[in-house]
């Protein structure tokens, strides 16, 4: 063995016994740490840490949901928050009845079958939304109930009835439940057609109104649900005082909307749920669409059958669902649907967390019922209608199948219903869009911004929300730093180190550490943490021999003039692995952000801890998605002085969810980059006051295609508004121009 392995093993050895602490005298770490011997890419060690730490908290979320649903109004708590996690939180429209959707060439009354009409309706939901799709009326003889069916998203509202091919007979639940005396809604969906958006990234319809529909606090199964409960407004209110008899079924797609409309709403007498239930921990791999923030802080689909519904009728069918894939490399996010029957280790939880419910009797039965189906059958089999009805009405009995329904007209265009719907989401989209402004205004209407002391003393509780509603935190005490260092540059003015620190179990930060030489016993240096954008690595901006276009060697030359400079690795790199990390973090609450923040929380501690480290002087500065870091970290970490943010300032809510603008996420492959609900509570100004009454600055080129500068004045102005004319801090608030492209100047 070579002498200088024989050191290696030898330090190795030493720091995994903890004996070795680095020296002075020790020229390949940094005094007072231990020996780097990580070796390989630490960045993808990193990266996959991180994995592991955030699919061992989706496996602990099962557990820690139980404190979530104790004590008194647990149960109306939860769903309100349920609502509001889905997006759920429009002012519902009020009608009398569904309109007719007919031409001067076709009438609305389409077909007909056995004992009753089909016709095309619609019905005011939301804002401008309607509702659209068939209504099938008993003809000639008493309605038994109101049910609202509701296909998947790539069926169409004619085959559940039996008017278009593509569903088996026995499986047009709609046709069968209109047979045997029931008054059908059936809701079209929004559809999984996939294009070209704006030319570039090819992305669903669902994931195309998704992006904007979360950034502004809804999300597209929100957007059903309330076309669903608008139905079911209809049934109330036609029902002229009398009690109505409710049920909603639903597979696949309308198997979740029929399943969150009966758990918000407790006029629904009965829920059919098939092609849906299951466990949720593995919601980060289904289609980009159906992510809900925070869904399983407190939601397995267990919770919601057996609190949500229950104790009223709840019948799921385990059953195939839809066959969807949602490929990688087209720029949406991918995700996968496969059609086979859930085991049953979710509904044996749920049967677990319903004892002891009393279950509504209704008609004489109480319902909370799985029925399982051949995997060969499909959905809508006999037996989970005959429990829907049962538990809508004990007399009702479902009728043997009936001839297929006449068409009596040309059929309507259910693509043409679908551009429709896609169409005036995306208006409504728009139009939150537009009231967002007034709406973080109200939102901060309690900070005090007459004064200094005034703001200081109300801006915590905004800090604490942004923190825990919108970044999302951990409440894991951070680790022991643990430092390990490795020195990489001897430079004519400064040595360069690897730094590696433990934060949580699973997790490390990493980053270059560059100290000028010639610092004096006793001295402190002020520290910037000079952070590069996506995709990239700390050696962009610290390594002497990289000469970025974008970021011009900026640690090194800060370390030149004598700071001492330290440039993290951020998580964002290697494409779908750390936007998957974005998938994995937003069911539990969380977001990227709630590891980078206590990263940089580990490295400003141990940062200061330095002997040669001015701890009050240590600035954040950072280009693109540094940037949008300068944004997010430095509000929660109050080690850090300043914020610089540089080619990323913007109206970033309206850059999210804008379909106008050029330069939009809405159709580019960053599918991580949308917060949810952030168009309410914190657009750029905003952030930009949690990092008062500290210095900030921007930094734009006047090239940069990240956004214009009319729209970075816009949003800056109400940040200079703050700092310079409310608070009389304004030398410590800048814009820089220059002309230029996206890059550190």
């Amino acid at each position: 063995m070579r002498p200088t392995m024989w050191a290696a093993a030898l330090a190795t050895l030493l720091s995994v016994l903890g004996l070795h602490e680095g020296r002075a005298d020790d020229p390949s770490t940094l005094a007072g740490t231990k020996p780097l011997t990580i070796e390989g890419d630490i960045p993808a060690q990193l990266v996959d840490g991180v994995d592991r730490f955030l699919l061992k908290k989706t496996e602990q979320s099962v557990a820690r949901r139980a404190a979530f649903w104790k004590g008194e109004g647990a149960v109306e708590t939860n769903r309100k928050r349920l609502a509001y996690i889905l997006g759920v939180t429009d002012l519902r429209a009020k009608f009398d009845a569904p309109e007719l959707v007919g031409t001067t060439d076709r009438p609305a009354l389409i077909g007909r079958g056995e004992g009753y009409d089909i016709r095309a309706v619609r019905w005011p939901a939301f804002g401008d939304v309607y509702g659209e799709g068939l209504l099938l009326t008993p003809n000639g003889r008493a309605k038994v109930a109101d049910v609202v069916a509701i296909p998947d998203a790539d069926q169409s509202p004619e085959q559940i009835v039996g008017l278009a091919p593509g569903v088996p007979a026995e499986s047009q639940f709609a046709r069968r439940l209109a047979e045997s005396g029931c008054r059908v809604i059936v809701p079209c969906l929004i559809d999984r057609k996939v294009e070209a958006r704006n030319g570039r990234a090819k992305l669903t319809t669902r994931e195309y109104l998704y992006r904007a529909a979360f950034e502004l606090g809804r999300t597209p199964t929100g957007y059903e649900v309330q076309m669903v409960l608008a139905a079911v407004d209809w049934f109330v209110k036609d029902a002229k005082g009398l009690d109505p008899k409710i049920g909603v079924i639903g597979w696949g797609e309308g198997g979740r909307a029929a399943f969150y409309a009966a758990a918000l709403d407790p006029r629904i007498d009965a829920a059919c749920v098939s092609g849906y239930f299951g466990p949720r921990e593995t919601l980060w791999k289904e289609p980009l669409d159906r992510n809900v923030f925070g869904l399983l802080e407190r939601f397995g689909d267990a919770e919601v059958a057996a609190y949500l519904i229950a104790p009223r009728a709840y019948i799921g069918e385990a059953s195939k669902g839809p066959d969807v894939v949602v490929p990688t490399g087209t720029g949406g996010g991918p995700g996968r649907l496969e059609s086979v029957v859930p085991a049953d280790e979710e509904w044996t939880r749920a049967q677990e967390l319903v004892k002891g419910v009393e279950l509504v009797k209704g008609a004489g039965n109480g319902y909370f019922v799985r029925i399982k189906q051949d995997p060969a059958i499909g959905y809508g089999w006999e037996p989970t209608l005959v429990n829907l009805l049962d538990a809508l009405d004990r007399e009702a009995k479902i009728a043997p199948l009936g001839a297929v329904p006449q068409v009596l007209d040309a059929a309507t265009n259910p693509d043409s219903r679908r551009d429709r719907l896609s169409h005036a989401l995306g208006r409504h989209n728009e139009w939150l869009l537009a009231g967002c402004a007034d709406a973080r205004v109200a939102y901060f209407s309690k900070l005090d911004t007459r004064s200094l002391d005034g703001f200081n003393a109300t801006v915590e509780p905004y800090r604490a929300a942004f923190r825990d509603d919108v970044v999302g935190r951990f409440d894991d005490s951070l680790l022991s730093a643990n430092a390990r260092t490795r020195k990489v540059y001897d430079e004519p003015k400064y040595n360069g180190y690897e730094v590696v620190l433990d934060v949580y179990p699973e997790v490390i930060a990493y980053g270059l550490l560059l100290v000028p030489k010639g610092i004096k016993d006793g001295e402190k240096r002020p520290v910037v943490v000079c952070q590069h954008g996506l995709e990239g690595r700390p050696q962009d901006v610290a390594d002497p021999k990289v000469d970025s276009p974008y970021y011009h060697s900026f640690a090194n030359r800060l370390a030149e003039r004598g700071f001492v400079t330290f440039a993290p690795q951020n998580l964002y790199i290697f494409q779908d692995r750390f936007r998957t990390l974005q998938r994995k973090a937003n069911p539990l609450k969380k977001t990227l952000f709630s590891v980078i923040v206590p990263q940089h929380q580990q490295i400003t501690d141990w940062l200061k801890a330095l002997p040669f480290v001015d701890g009050a002087r240590i600035a954040f500065y950072g280009l693109s998605y540094g940037g949008k870091s300068a944004m997010r970290i430095p509000p929660l970490v109050s080690n850090y002085a300043l914020s610089i943010c540089s080619g990323d300032f913007n109206e970033w809510v309206k850059k999210n969810a804008s379909t106008r603008l050029s330069y939009s996420y809405m159709w580019t492959n960053e599918y991580e980059i949308f917060e949810y609900d952030l168009g309410h509570t914190f657009n750029y100004a905003e952030m930009a006051a949690l990092i008062a009454p500290r210095p900030f600055m921007v930094e734009r080129g006047h090239f940069d295609g990240v956004g214009t500068d009319e729209e970075v004045a816009f949003e800056f102005a109400k940040v200079r508004f703050l700092y310079e004319a409310k608070l009389g801090i304004g030398d410590r608030c800048a814009l820089e121009w220059f002309v230029g492209p996206h890059t550190i100047h």
